[in-house]
Parts: C-alpha cells; sequence; structure tokens
C-alpha cells in the first residue's frame, strides 16, 4: 500500500489540512493586491543564510528545503505594499526569503479599515527567515495584525492546499513542516502568556487600570 493511499496516516493527516473550503486562489489574491508573482521558490537552500537563519528550517535538510520550496510561490513586493491586512480572511502564510517588514495592529481608535503603517501600532519588525501567518493559514480565520514591506521583499507563500499536498507527495518534509509549525505556535503561545502575566504583575493605576509598559506581541 503506498504512503498516500485512503485511510492512512498520511492520508489521514492531508485530509485534515485540507478540511476547510479553499478560499480564492492565493496566486490570484496576490496579483490583485499589486504583489509581483514570481513562480516557485526553486533552490530554496541555495539562498544565502536562509537555512540559518530561519526557525522553520533549522531542522531540514537541503534537500529537504528544496522540495519545501518548490510548493511555495515566490512574491515579490515594493517598499510600503501591503503584504497581509489586518482581518483579511486567507489561508496561506509567508515565509520572508530577503528584505525586511513592518508588521503593526490597527490602534483602537482608527478609522480606516487598513491603516498605513504611520496609522497603527508596531508590533514588530521582521527580517529574512521569519514566518508569518501560519496561524491563519492552519485555522482560516482573521489576520491579527497587518505586514508592510519596509524595502524590497521577497517571501514564499505556502498555501493550506499547498500543505495538504506536501503531506501526501512528500510525507517526511510534510510530517516535518507540520511539527516545525506546531513548534513556533507553541512558542508563540509561551511568549504571549509571559507578557501577559507580567502586565498583570504590573501595579494598578490609580484608575484601576494596569500600568503602561509593553503591549501583548503575535504575528499576523
Amino acid at each position: 500500500m503506498s504512503a498516500d493511499a485512503e485511510g492512512t496516516p498520511t492520508a489521514a493527516a492531508a485530509a485534515m489540512v485540507a478540511a476547510r473550503p479553499p478560499r480564492r486562489p492565493a496566486e490570484e489574491l496576490l496579483r490583485a493586491a499589486g504583489l509581483q508573482v514570481l513562480g516557485p521558490c526553486a533552490a530554496l537552500s541555495q539562498r544565502p543564510g536562509l537555512m540559518e537563519a530561519s526557525p522553520l528550517l533549522e531542522d531540514f535538510t537541503r534537500e529537504e528545503a528544496d522540495v519545501l520550496g518548490e510548493a511555495m510561490l515566490r512574491v515579490r513586493a515594493r517598499p510600503g505594499q501591503l503584504l497581509i491586512g489586518e482581518d483579511d480572511p486567507s489561508d496561506w502564510m509567508l515565509l520572508l526569503l530577503a528584505g525586511t517588514v513592518d508588521v503593526g495592529k490597527r490602534r483602537l481608535d482608527a478609522t480606516e479599515q487598513r491603516p498605513s503603517p504611520g496609522q497603527a501600532e508596531r508590533v514588530a519588525v521582521l527580517r529574512a527567515g521569519a514566518v508569518l501567518g501560519e496561524m491563519s493559514m492552519l485555522d482560516g480565520e482573521p489576520r491579527y495584525a497587518s505586514v508592510w514591506a519596509l524595502g524590497e521583499v521577497e517571501v514564499g507563500v505556502l498555501t493550506r492546499q499547498a500543505v495538504a499536498r506536501l503531506v501526501a507527495e512528500h510525507p517526511a518534509v510534510g510530517a516535518k513542516l507540520l511539527v516545525k509549525l506546531t513548534q513556533l505556535l507553541a512558542q508563540r503561545l509561551r511568549n504571549t502568556s509571559n507578557q501577559l502575566l507580567r502586565l498583570l504583575q504590573q501595579p494598578p493605576q490609580a484608575d484601576g487600570g494596569v500600568a503602561a509598559g509593553g503591549r501583548m506581541r503575535n504575528m499576523p
């Protein structure tokens, strides 16, 4: 029986990843946003420093990284372009291949649905190797924050359907990818819990609130 035969653990995992109905094709959405789609991320392992810089790729062999890259769309953004919009529904994640991005959260008093970086509160500045949007890729829920290109940026876009194909056609790579994503999400949950604990331990203000001193952070 083949590794992806119906009823095997591999097939069950692929079906679980793809359980939610797909949204509009990622390539269509990316082009509509004015981003340049350049084809698959061929030879992902050959990008200088990426394997060492990315938490996602640190346990992949170069051959496995190249298989993963072939499942991704390579996308280029100009300075200031929006890569991820807060509250947008989508089912893909980003691996930052080159450049720097700004992650921001709409301020509570913001009147625009999609604020510019100057109208949003900065959550993080991320560089090559970072992973963004994996939670929405897996659960299909709206994005937590927005992401803008600070300069010229290249990213790898991985959809939920592409993950399902990886699990079915390259089980070792698909399994390693899901484990790494689980580890990344667990680390972010731990970081968020630690930030919440620090906020709760701050002395109360006179009005009964918590003294300012930080913002809980997460990735879009």
